[in-house]
């Protein structure tokens, strides 16, 4: 039986349980923090953002073979299927199937059709009567490092994660996910996660491998187990401990303060040339965060902030460039000497990307402030986000994005609409003076995104 028939099954098998049981036993929003955790057999979910989006294109950018300065697209940034069962009293297991970037350009070798996938097939056992200590284990979202590294993409106060923060994504895991065992819970004031994960092959992400270079990328022919930790402290309420994703924003129903540390560790993880030789590299990154997210006036308008400061080493000089749902396909290299030369080494570098990844320091921020029932029944939640960072590759030069976009939240997390304006820098190696070439910034470009977010 195929994977999708299995799915069919259980969807399949999940409504039917559901249909026999009381209203109360169905919790549609998971438990992202806008209601109490839940001893329900079993929750079903499922969710979609949808994208329109105007992009002005990195320079050089092709879209399917042809020069595209300026792009608008429709798609389908994530589509998912959710299912929490509580098996006993103290075992749960936890299922998380779909797919993401679904746009003109999406194919699976070839194949324009939908390639779905499980994100999460994870088991827990509780050991003592409250959350003290979770034992797990399976393809999960226990992970080290930050709150935005397991994200409950539903509940944010921007349009999408910060991105940057899923550190490994795609490269040795599947979107973020690693199989591991792991261990989680919360003992007063302190709430802890840690795994070991058993990192999968950069060889089996779909995307071709990158020749070994001197600078540092994941390496083909080592296997170690990559370690991971993460602990926070909550000064007001706890946040929902039912599964390991980490809202951004309750929405005025929680008050939230805490401070938080996290790491991920893997020996020889990555590797490069020097001369002959092949040089093996452990990867190591480190965050410290704080979030406070609470209502500030008895009307509920509610203060949603959040900074961390990030130190990722991949290696010697390791840069990579993502985009989300990418508006190009490929990267025109100019003849014209007087034309900056596109940094293809390192990735999509074409469509709306931006170096996301690598080797330095890392400042992320956002603040947004919610007004419930500011039009009617519908939220409002106007934001604001920075991403600065430092990378060695581009000689520790200043990689800034900046987004500003505000929700309206017509039926909560249920149902809600947001326009965000992002923009980006851009970066080239100018042949010009230096016939070897010297890095430089580009132009700056942007892009305006509207997304709908559907939960049911």
């Amino acid at each position: 039986m195929s994977a999708r028939a299995i799915v069919r099954c259980l969807i399949v098998t999940a409504i039917s349980m559901i249909a026999v049981v009381s209203d109360n036993v169905l919790a549609q929003d998971m438990n992202w923090g806008t209601q109490p955790d839940s001893i329900a057999p079993i929750k079903v979910q499922l969710f979609a953002q949808f994208w329109a989006r105007y992009n002005h294109n990195n320079p050089g950018t092709l879209a399917l073979g042809a020069p595209q300065d300026q792009s608008f697209d429709i798609g389908v940034r994530r589509a998912r299927v959710q299912a929490f069962a509580n098996i006993n009293s103290r075992a749960t297991l936890f299922l998380h199937y779909g797919f993401n970037n679904f746009n003109y350009a999406y194919q699976n070798a070839g194949n324009r059709r939908i390639q779905a996938y499980f994100h999460d097939f994870f088991g827990e056992y509780r050991l003592f009567d409250a959350n003290e200590l979770k034992i797990g284990a399976g393809l999960s979202f226990v992970n080290g490092l930050s709150r935005f590294s397991q994200p409950a993409i539903i509940a944010l106060p921007t349009m999408d994660g910060a991105l940057f923060a899923q550190a490994t994504s795609e490269q040795n895991d599947v979107t973020g996910r690693k199989l591991s065992i792991s261990a989680r819970g919360q003992i007063g004031p302190i709430d802890y996660r840690v795994a070991v994960s058993d990192p999968m092959s950069v060889s089996t992400n779909g995307q071709t491998v990158r020749p070994i270079s001197p600078q540092a990328n994941f390496a083909l022919n080592q296997r170690t187990l990559e370690h991971q930790a993460y602990v926070i402290y909550q000064f007001f309420d706890h946040e929902p401990h039912q599964v390991p994703n980490m809202a951004g924003t309750y929405y005025g129903t929680r008050k939230v303060f805490n401070v938080a540390a996290g790491a991920i560790y893997q020996p020889s993880a990555m590797w490069r040339s020097r001369g002959a030789d092949t040089v093996y590299e452990d990867m190591l990154l480190l965050a410290v965060e704080s979030m406070y997210d609470a209502p500030v006036d008895r009307w509920g308008t509610t203060l949603s902030a959040y900074v961390g400061l990030f130190h990722h080493d991949y290696g010697t000089n390791y840069l990579r460039y993502n985009g989300a749902m990418n508006t190009g396909t490929s990267m025109l290299t100019s003849d014209d000497s007087t034309a900056l030369r596109p940094l293809t080494q390192y990735g999509p570098s074409w469509g709306n990307a931006f170096p996301m990844y690598g080797t330095g320091n890392v400042v992320y921020s956002h603040v947004g402030v919610f007004f419930p029932k500011v039009l009617g029944d519908f939220g409002l939640m106007p934001y604001v986000s920075a991403n600065l960072a430092w990378y060695e590759r581009l000689d520790r030069s200043l990689t800034d994005v900046y987004g500003i976009g505000c929700s309206l939240l017509l039926d909560g997390i249920r149902s809600r609409l947001t326009l965000e304006l992002q923009n980006r820098p851009t970066y080239g190696i100018d042949v010009s003076r230096d016939p070897l070439g010297e890095l430089v910034q580009g132009e700056r470009r942007s892009q305006v995104a509207l997304q709908y977010q559907v939960v049911w």
